[in-house]
């Protein structure tokens, strides 16, 4: 293959001094979520593990017959429902889009080799041994779980692509697919070990090895940007960008990249304990179309934490909140209904800070529903002009930025 760079998005104000020359060869484009970006609110969608529990399924269910001997239990894996449920699956996906979703996630928030394992390996730990990066040489690369990962992502992609391409057809509104790429089990940045900080159980080339597949098999599916959510842990979110940068070079592709962090109560990334502010000059060299927060508190808790992110940065600001605290006395195991929902991203759209608003864990179609009247027809966050690409930064930049 030739070795070419595919563009990335940047920011004409943070582009650098460029030649004339440069200036003759770059390509300039707008993708089509940005130029809605500029105009609106856009809509991502809900919580998958939430909504499928409504639909009541059992063990067996999830198992199949592809998956009937497993020696795990399975029902917390939802990312096998793409497998196993696909008109579950599907018309979970329907329903968002009919709530108002512009933004559509995979099933795929653990469809790594490496977080497959957790339910398809037997945990050394349990026979006097250790997880170490000698126990995920064994995993990352396995053709039985690669293939699994594979197949996971591909299929959840095609199933969003068919359902997005579906009702934009129907209602002449384009629908954007993410590929959902979540944290892992294990972490770069810490040792579970307190006799030795040092250790880790993994390598930053076997977790962005892991998240390589991931994205290769998203990008066979069909998405249209990929989606860096969740992140606890700064590290691995470096392997799995670094992973999106390599596999869009070798493939000459140009996908748009969101990136959103989970954080705590004092705003702080849960295990890297970066401020949103670090976590922005993080990756801002990455030129996401967005950054933003996701999961982490409720949305009467992540106000203030948004502000911060929202007045650094340069791009697209996403939020998409728990529906509150848990709660398994509700119906959807946390607190908050879709008027309450609604309220909240209100008050952060009338402040100014979202480009595009949500629902993660408790959020269902009826949140989303509910989120997507409340924003119509308010004002978008402003962020600096019109995005324009270019050559990326190589991946080993990507690496060292901390």
């Amino acid at each position: 293959m030739a070795n070419r760079s595919a563009p990335r998005c940047v920011s004409a104000n943070d582009q650098g001094p460029r030649t004339n020359n440069e200036d003759n060869n770059m390509k300039r484009a707008q993708h089509p979520l940005e130029k809605i970006l500029e105009d609106r609110i856009a809509i991502i969608d809900g919580a998958m593990g939430t909504t499928i529990r409504t639909y009541g399924m059992k063990e067996a269910d999830i198992r199949g017959e592809r998956f009937k001997d497993a020696k795990k239990g399975l029902l917390n894996n939802g990312d096998l429902f793409s497998l196993t449920q696909p008109k579950m699956i599907c018309d979970i996906h329907r329903r968002f889009l009919e709530a108002g979703a512009d933004i559509i996630e995979t099933n795929t928030f653990g469809a790594t080799s490496i977080a497959q394992s957790e339910f398809f390996v037997d945990d050394p730990r349990e026979h006097g041994g250790r997880k170490d990066p000698e126990f995920y040489s064994k995993i990352v690369g396995d053709p039985f779980l690669e293939g699994l990962a594979w197949d996971i992502n591909e299929q959840s992609a095609k199933q969003c692509r068919e359902w997005a391409d579906r009702v934009a057809t129907a209602t002449g509104r384009q629908r954007f697919v993410a590929g959902a790429i979540g944290p892992l089990t294990v972490s770069l940045s810490n040792s579970p070990d307190a006799d030795d900080p040092g250790f880790r159980v993994v390598t930053f080339d076997q977790v962005k090895a892991a998240y390589a597949n991931q994205v290769r098999a998203l990008i066979a599916g069909g998405v249209d940007l990929l989606l860096v959510e969740t992140i606890f842990d700064s590290l691995n979110a470096k392997a799995a960008l670094v992973a999106i940068r390599e596999v869009l070079d070798e493939q000459a592709k140009q996908l748009p990249v969101m990136i959103s962090a989970a954080v705590g109560r004092g705003g702080e990334t849960m295990i890297s304990a970066q401020t949103p502010e670090a976590f922005w000059n993080a990756v801002r060299h990455v030129k996401p179309l967005s950054v933003g927060l996701n999961c982490s508190l409720g949305p009467d808790l992540m106000y203030p934490f948004l502000e911060e992110l929202s007045e650094k940065a340069t791009v697209a600001v996403s939020a998409y909140p728990n529906a509150g605290l848990p709660n398994p006395l509700s119906e959807t195991g946390f607190d908050l209904g879709p008027p309450d929902m609604a309220r909240y991203l209100s008050e952060f759209a009338d402040g100014g800070l979202i480009n595009i608003a949500g629902g993660c864990c408790g959020n269902t179609p009826e949140h989303i529903a509910a989120i997507a009247k409340a924003l119509e027809g308010k004002p978008p966050r402003k962020f600096g002009t019109q995005l324009t690409y270019e050559s990326p930064a190589p991946p080993s930049e990507i690496a060292s930025q901390a």
